[in-house]
């Protein structure tokens, strides 16, 4: 495994550089030390990188997320950050949150998650739509639930999704629990045009995560070093092939535990023409509050000096 692994890592060409030492952790987060000791945070990115391929700046990160490990249970929580939320880019200047990896790369994203939530994330993780594809397609694709209001809107994404990824499908006909393939699958991911709006679409991303966790973890050596040879090249991280290694030696303990989105209380407000709708915290303290709850099981976290002021 380690020899194999190895020998695929140089397939990661697109891996932006990420100093570390810029990702730094508000002063007087309290339990620093046990997120520190207790948890494994990682950023998780979906780039909208078209036909260019970027990992980079100038590029879109239309989907957002924090993936939170215990260490010690294996269990493992995805918050989504919704990508209009109206926060500090980290840099003292206020946009939409997917603002700042265009800005920054991924970089500038880790920093504005840190900075805003009180996180101490240093690892990230950016695929675009060939990725998602890809290994959806060799899992053997995976089963969801359609529903009636989205299979239009599905059917309709399919056609640039196929087109971005050089991938043929087929359109659905009906609603209904049904096997999708990659590009359905990730099509289904897109959806925002539904009751709910961009909100509903960060569930259905969370379920399709689910979904590829669960059948991933079913799957043969064979299908997932075919899948680690093949979707190497439409990603891009700064984890290390041993850091990998070390998280891969714990996946059958493993357990999708709990999924939400960010922030929990909020508004929407159409801030200036110039930036459009914007999704606003009521309020930031209290929600990083939540946040903490949830992520890390602390019912009274107080937040930093930083994300009150």
């Amino acid at each position: 495994a380690v020899l194999f692994v190895m020998s695929k890592w140089d397939k990661l060409d697109k891996t932006v550089d990420v100093n570390e030492e810029n990702l730094t952790t508000n002063e007087g987060i309290e339990n620093i030390e046990a997120i520190e000791e207790g948890y494994t945070n990682i950023a998780l990115f979906g780039v909208d990188s078209r036909s260019n391929g970027s990992f980079g700046k100038g590029t879109h990160s239309d989907t957002i997320m924090i993936a939170s490990i215990n260490n010690e249970t294996g269990d493992i929580k995805l918050c989504s950050v919704y990508r209009d939320t109206y926060l500090n880019l980290s840099d003292d200047t206020y946009r939409k949150a997917n603002q700042a990896y265009f800005n920054g790369g991924p970089e500038q994203a880790i920093k504005m998650l840190n900075m805003n939530l009180d996180l101490n994330i240093t690892k990230y993780v950016a695929v675009d739509f060939n990725a998602l594809v890809t290994v959806i397609d060799l899992l053997g694709g995976i089963e969801i639930d359609v529903q009636e209001d989205e299979i239009d809107h599905l059917n309709n994404y399919t056609v640039e999704t196929s087109a971005v990824t050089g991938v043929t499908t087929t359109k659905l006909t009906e609603a209904g629990l049904q096997l999708l393939d990659g590009v359905q699958a990730t099509s289904y991911a897109r959806i925002r045009y539904t009751t709910g709006g961009d909100y509903k679409r960060t569930e259905r991303q969370r379920l399709v995560i689910e979904k590829i966790a669960e059948k991933a973890k079913k799957a043969s050596i064979t299908s997932l070093t075919s899948i680690v040879d093949k979707v190497l090249p439409s990603i891009s991280t700064n984890f290390t092939p041993t850091e990998v290694l070390a998280l891969a030696g714990n996946i059958m303990k493993y357990n999708l535990a709990d999924q939400t989105g960010f922030p929990f209380e909020k508004t929407t407000k159409n801030w200036s023409t110039k930036i459009g709708d914007v999704v606003i915290p009521i309020t930031l303290e209290s929600n990083v509050s939540e946040l903490h709850e949830f992520l890390f099981e602390d019912e009274s976290y107080s937040p930093s000096p930083t994300v009150q002021a």
